[in-house]
């Protein structure tokens, strides 16, 4: 049985998703299977207020990639979008830091006047999926607040958002503290994806910030140590460096190496298997003698066909795994 077919008929293939990574590897996953076969369990860990809006970023990153609309060189925001609205603030002396668009902010004011009238954060999520059209779900990993903090070496404790647009990602990273998210529970719907997958991936996304927070959620890191499902996940790192963010900074800082083989240490636990890049080949057997099945592969996502090539590679370690 294909890996394919066995989505369409077996339970979906969960993605644990945050960043521009993970986005990309998702375009590509939807047109290896069925979109619909695909639920995104996204992280909310960089969820913040600006201007008085709740901002999700990596739903929002994701949302906006798959349908397309993503601006192609930042690889977030709205393509073409227009900025009066911070313009004009920052001419009236407020701090405009948090660069968002106009049409974003939109989107992101829908989410709060819905979450101010009751609706849950799953649920406003749902809705913005439905107005792009896409018919891959989409859910948030909680609905409870869930900011990820940073510590750095002077002291300062500060939301991730702030470390990574404002201050540009320092190196000087002591700690990530993800205790709000260890005090959270699932948004609805997660638990169910996790226990009827036909197959769990973890994106190439950054290990700390993005696919960390997920796993800090207590209930989910249960239902992937319970669940029957194969578990694989894709290493962000490429020859000792991050694609795209901060992940080399935040895994120096929270203890680990900076190479495919010290994310398949963390997640070691997690995966029985897990795709590296070409580059990194040679580590290979390092990362089989943590115990996980492990191939090598172009997962430099330069374009819509790598992308596919490599959702297709994760889905196929995955059946191995079965």
């Amino acid at each position: 049985m294909s890996a394919a077919t066995g989505a369409t008929r077996s339970g979906p293939v969960v993605a644990l998703a945050g960043g521009v990574g993970a986005a990309r590897f998702l375009r590509g996953l939807v047109r290896a299977i069925p979109p619909d076969a695909v639920v995104a369990v996204v992280n909310t860990g960089d969820d913040c207020e600006f201007y008085n809006v709740h901002v999700s970023p990596d739903l929002d990153i994701v949302t906006y990639t798959l349908s397309g609309v993503v601006d192609p060189k930042l690889g977030y925001g709205l393509a073409g979008d227009t900025f009066a609205l911070v313009d004009g603030l920052a001419k009236l002396d407020h701090e405009t830091w948090f660069h968002l668009g106009d049409r974003d902010y939109a989107n992101c004011l829908h989410r709060t006047l819905r979450l101010a009238g009751g609706a849950g954060l799953a649920e406003v999520t749902d809705e913005l999926r439905h107005a792009h059209g896409l018919e891959t779900r989409i859910l948030p990993m909680s609905e409870d607040p869930c900011p990820t903090l940073v510590e750095l070496e002077d002291g300062r404790r500060i939301h991730f958002e702030e470390y990574l647009v404002r201050y540009g990602a320092p190196d000087a990273v002591r700690a990530v503290n993800l205790s709000a998210a260890g005090r959270a529970t699932p948004a609805p719907g997660v638990l169910e994806a996790l226990h009827s997958a036909r197959s769990i991936i973890l994106c190439p996304s950054n290990p700390v910030v993005s696919i960390g927070p997920i796993l800090a959620v207590p209930a989910i890191s249960q239902a992937l140590s319970e669940t029957a499902a194969p578990v694989v996940a894709i290493s962000p790192i490429i020859g000792g460096a991050a694609v795209k963010g901060p992940a080399a900074q935040l895994l120096r800082g929270t203890g680990s190496e900076v190479s495919a083989r010290g994310v398949a240490r963390r997640y070691r636990d997690i995966v029985g298997g897990m795709l590296i890049d070409s580059r990194d080949a040679e580590q290979v057997p390092d990362v089989e003698a943590l115990g996980l099945r492990c191939r090598a592969i172009d997962t430099l996502m330069v374009d819509l066909e790598v992308s596919i090539a490599l959702a297709r590679a994760a889905l196929d370690l995955a059946e191995s795994l079965r």
